[in-house]
C-alpha cells in the first residue's frame, strides 16, 4: 500500500458487531464481560485501536472504534475474537465443560467455536450516524427482549456513563468520538 491509499478502518470509525455462536448467551457472567473489557484495554494500551463506545449484552456486542495504522482491521478483528474465544474456552474447560461442548463444531481448524464468522463492520462518515449508532449501543441493554437493566445509566457494561456523565474513571481506555471532529 503507497502512503496515497486510505483504508477506511483508519480513517472512519466503524460500527462492529460480534455475535456468539448460536446466539447462546454465553456474554452473560460478569467474567466473561471482562475478559472483553480487558481485551479491549490492551488493544487501546498497544495503541492498535481507538475505542469510542460500547456495550456488552449477553450474546452479542457493539463497538465504535477506529484501528491506528500500521494495523489493518482484520487482523486486529481476528486476533480480539481469537484472544478473547481462547481465554473463554480456558475458563470454560476448567469450570463448566457441559456448557463447553455447546460450542463444538469439529472443523479441520478448530473443535470449538464461540464468535459466529463474518462479524459486522460498518464505517461510520458523518457525525450525525456516528451519534445515531452511539444512541443504539447505549440503549440496547433496555430495550426489546434484553432488559438487562432498568436504564441505561444502571448497565454497567456500556460506554454510557462516560458520555453521559463525563466518568472517565469506569472505563479510561475509551476515547470521545468528538475527538475526530476537532
Amino acid at each position: 500500500m503507497n502512503q496515497e491509499e486510505i483504508r477506511e478502518e483508519h480513517e472512519y470509525i466503524g460500527f462492529f458487531t460480534a455475535t456468539i455462536l448460536k446466539w447462546q448467551r454465553l456474554l452473560k457472567p460478569h467474567k466473561y464481560k471482562q475478559i472483553i473489557l480487558d481485551s479491549l484495554k490492551y488493544l487501546v494500551e498497544q495503541k492498535k485501536v481507538k475505542v469510542y463506545a460500547f456495550v456488552i449484552m449477553p450474546n452479542h456486542i457493539h463497538l465504535l472504534w477506529k484501528i491506528n495504522e500500521p494495523y489493518l482491521l482484520e487482523d486486529v478483528q481476528r486476533d480480539f475474537l481469537k484472544f478473547t474465544g481462547q481465554a473463554m474456552y480456558r475458563d470454560l474447560l476448567k469450570n463448566h465443560k457441559d456448557i463447553l461442548a455447546l460450542f463444538r463444531v469439529d472443523l479441520k481448524d478448530r473443535k470449538y467455536q464461540f464468535w459466529k464468522r463474518n462479524s459486522l463492520i460498518t464505517f461510520l462518515y458523518y457525525r450525525k450516524t456516528i451519534e445515531q449508532k452511539l444512541d443504539y449501543i447505549h440503549n440496547n441493554p433496555v430495550q426489546g427482549i434484553w432488559e438487562s437493566a432498568e436504564s441505561v445509566d444502571k448497565y454497567p457494561y456500556s460506554s454510557y456513563n462516560f458520555y453521559e456523565f463525563d466518568d472517565t474513571t469506569i472505563y479510561p481506555f475509551l476515547t470521545h468520538y468528538m475527538e475526530e471532529f476537532e
